[in-house]
């Protein structure tokens, strides 16, 4: 069953939003080295709940994004769509990571569903 494995934090300010969960919550965080993006560890491997990123907001609106595994980017999409949701994004890739949507939910809220593929180019 599809369940929510990774979050992201849009920020307008990386390094205030940085240090604001480090040291509130202290979480890990740190560089990505694909690009301009940080990744958050919260919490030790093992214990319950999953890890994130911070990354700049591209869109006023952008809060938290949650991150739904799926089999199939290209089967949920078409289930996103057929059920009245809409798909915000182009496909994307990560590379060594896999692939993803955005889409809004009936309810206009922004997730992402993701394909993981460590082959992905």
């Amino acid at each position: 069953m599809p369940k929510i494995v990774h979050f992201e934090i849009n920020a307008d300010d990386i390094e205030r939003a940085k240090g604001f969960y480090e040291k509130v919550f202290d979480w890990k965080i740190e560089k990505w080295e694909g690009g301009e993006y940080w990744v958050i560890q919260a919490g030790e491997e093992g214990e319950d709940g999953i890890n994130g990123g911070l990354q700049k907001r591209e869109e006023p609106a952008d809060q938290i994004f949650n991150y739904i595994s799926v089999s199939s980017v290209e089967d949920a999409k078409s289930k996103v769509e057929k059920f009245g949701g809409t798909i915000a994004s182009p496909k994307i890739t990560v590379p060594g990571v896999g692939y993803f949507y955005m889409f809004n939910d009936t309810e206009g809220n922004k997730l992402g569903i993701m394909q993981e593929d460590e082959n992905a180019k």
